[in-house]
């Protein structure tokens, strides 16, 4: 029975991961549809990772992705927890310094569920903006 029950969460993780994959391909189109750059994705540093860095203008964009099958649990942005914008903005930090960047940073979420056979992708600019 233990077996049944690790290949259940086997098979469940791994449409887990790929909806995870697949709302971060939506909202890279999604950016790139409504005239952004995408610089990076999954860039990492440290224990954080960026879904994506992406500039419009002279605005990087730093996107947190958060996919769900369904609301029943949620909004996909209520997901995003305090640890883990400490984390973005210690990476975004790094990053700045790194390029050598002078812009003006902006978090955002791009919160994607599904409904019916179609995905909802709601795009929420300056996010964290209360942290």
């Amino acid at each position: 029975m233990i077996a049944d029950v690790f290949e259940l969460n086997t098979i469940y993780m791994a449409e887990h991961n790929e909806l995870g994959k697949l709302g971060e391909e939506l909202a890279v189109e999604f950016l790139q549809k409504n005239g952004y750059a995408i610089l990076e994705t999954n860039w990492t540093f440290q224990k954080a990772e960026i879904d994506i860095i992406a500039k419009k203008e002279n605005t990087l964009a730093i996107v947190e992705v958060k996919t769900r099958s369904s609301l029943e649990f949620g909004l996909p942005q209520d997901f995003v927890k305090p640890k883990k914008i400490q984390l973005l903005v210690k990476a975004v930090n790094a990053y700045v310094n790194e390029k050598e960047l002078d812009i003006e940073v902006r978090f955002d979420i791009i919160a994607i569920h599904k409904e019916g056979k179609s995905f909802v992708v709601d795009h929420l600019t300056d996010a964290f903006y209360h942290f």
